[in-house]
């Protein structure tokens, strides 16, 4: 097994981290959405249409790696691009609360240990 193969399979393995959003949640329980460590990849997509993206981020450029990168429990994703004007609609709280806990290096499994 070459060294990207074993990279690429340990990646795999990683666990998934999550953000509770209160304000978006039902019934006095948060909205939990999911997303993996972000990647050069990831970070490559939005800076294709926001070239500034990580010195200067833009809402739009936030609201969009949210899109990117957000799930539901079973792994799907939470959002579309037909989002976007609802998403942008938010209060700059609640999208800086998510675009912050998606470079959030903690795990599912570390925040159950708490």
């Amino acid at each position: 097994m070459s060294i990207a193969q074993r990279i690429a399979a340990r990646r795999a393995e990683q666990e998934r981290s999550f953000v509770d959003v209160e304000e978006w949640g039902d019934e006095g329980k948060p909205l939990r959405l999911f997303f993996s460590a972000v990647s050069a990849r990831d970070i490559e997509r939005v800076q294709r249409k926001h070239k500034d993206f990580l010195a200067n981020p833009t809402m739009s450029a936030m609201v969009e790696m949210i899109i990117s990168k957000c799930e539901d429990d079973a792994g799907e994703a939470a959002f579309n691009i037909a989002d976007k004007p609802v998403l942008m609609g938010e209060t700059i709280m609640v999208i800086g609360k998510v675009f912050s806990g998606i470079f959030d290096t903690i795990t599912v499994e570390e925040h159950e240990k708490n």
